[in-house]
């Protein structure tokens, strides 16, 4: 979760006035503050794109008639944020993202205008490759090289332990972004942009381990509002192969099955539910440690849940992908939820449906 005050997370149970701020980037260096009406950014850890943003307003003079206009989609980046007035005159925003402004419409007369932008990975997935791309090295050395390729002065920061990769080429008109991520996955991580625009790469946290961030509660002063359980075999992968070979380099295929060992688990590689496997290969992955890490990345975003649910709170505009939450549901039952996707709304009220990764009853 993006670091608040306890003041902040106390104030989003409890009747409040909503702050948002809409900055608008321009290509010449002016940084301006944009009036709205309301919008939303949507935060999906499944999508490649890992932030989108909606915004709104009824102001028909930010529709762009040429590309040096003020809002001309040609560069210019969009910063938004989401938080609580205090009733003191103070307040507290938490960053939504940063984005690149890909569209500006409306009618031109009557509105309103609507402004939607991707995260900046946007901006590294759409440089394809016009020759080929040869990523070396480091798992973090090679992510920044595909990143800072597109985005120069981008911020990269890792959170894990860094590690050599086996040599990867890529052809003429691959995704970069989807290279970044698969050189990611050798270290049994994922790369994505943040909040605050800042590109990080990082492993998913463990639900169990985890300590939970937040409490959504249906008690009286909670930001409970309603809950779902189920469970889905959709897409389920139960176990996940992960293979190297680079002939490049003369390494000797190597390859690694992780698979779900828990016999309580639905998805028990050894139970009813069968066998029901998914492949990675990928010539970064030159050792048993590195298809280890990969293959445990992927059967974790793979795996079917114990239990999953989903559940509508009060917004919390500073949740992550990822993030632990404690759940308690009207009838007492207490669960773990890890969060996946949700959106934030830029006005009052409204849902915040909340889709996880996974669940787990919470002792």
């Amino acid at each position: 979760m993006y670091p608040v005050s306890d003041r902040f997370l106390k104030r989003l149970a409890e009747s409040h006035q909503v702050a948002t701020r809409v900055q608008l980037f321009t290509t010449d260096g002016r940084v301006l503050d944009l009036e709205h009406t309301g919008g939303s950014v949507t935060v999906d850890r499944a999508q490649a794109f890992r932030r989108s943003c909606t915004v709104t307003s009824a102001d028909v003079s930010l529709i762009p008639r040429s590309p040096t206009d003020q809002l001309a989609t040609y560069g210019s980046r969009l910063r938004v944020s989401r938080g609580v007035y205090y009733g003191d005159g103070t307040s507290e925003l938490v960053p939504l993202g940063v984005f690149r402004l890909d569209s500006v419409e409306g009618d031109v007369s009557e509105g309103p205008v609507t402004l939607q932008g991707k995260d900046l990975s946007a901006i590294v997935a759409d440089d394809k490759l016009f020759e080929p791309y040869t990523a070396t090295g480091t798992i973090v050395g090679a992510v920044t090289a595909l990143i800072q390729r597109s985005i120069p002065d981008a911020d990269v920061i890792s959170l894990i332990v860094d590690a050599p990769i086996g040599s990867r080429t890529f052809d003429v008109e691959a995704d970069p972004w989807a290279g970044a991520q698969e050189i990611a996955a050798a270290g049994g991580a994922e790369v994505y942009a943040n909040a605050d625009g800042v590109f990080v790469i990082a492993t998913l946290p463990e639900l169990l381990t985890t300590p939970p961030v937040w409490s959504v509660e249906a008690t009286e002063g909670g930001v409970y509002i309603s809950g779902n359980r189920g469970m889905t075999s959709d897409n389920v992968k139960n176990g996940w192969l992960a293979r190297g070979e680079n002939t490049a380099e003369n390494v000797p295929p190597v390859q690694y099955l992780a698979v779900d060992t828990d016999p309580n688990s639905p998805t028990y590689w050894g139970g009813k539910f069968g066998r029901r496997p998914g492949f990675h290969s990928s010539s970064t992955l030159t050792t048993l440690a590195a298809c280890t890490q990969a293959a445990n990345l992927k059967l974790a975003q793979a795996k079917a849940p114990n239990s999953s649910g989903d559940f509508s709170s009060l917004p919390n505009p500073a949740l992550e992908p990822g993030d632990v939450l404690r759940v308690m549901h009207p009838d007492g039952t207490r669960e773990l939820h890890q969060a996946a996707s949700f959106s934030v709304p830029l006005d009052e009220g409204g849902d915040f449906p909340i889709s996880t990764i996974s669940a787990k009853e919470d002792a």
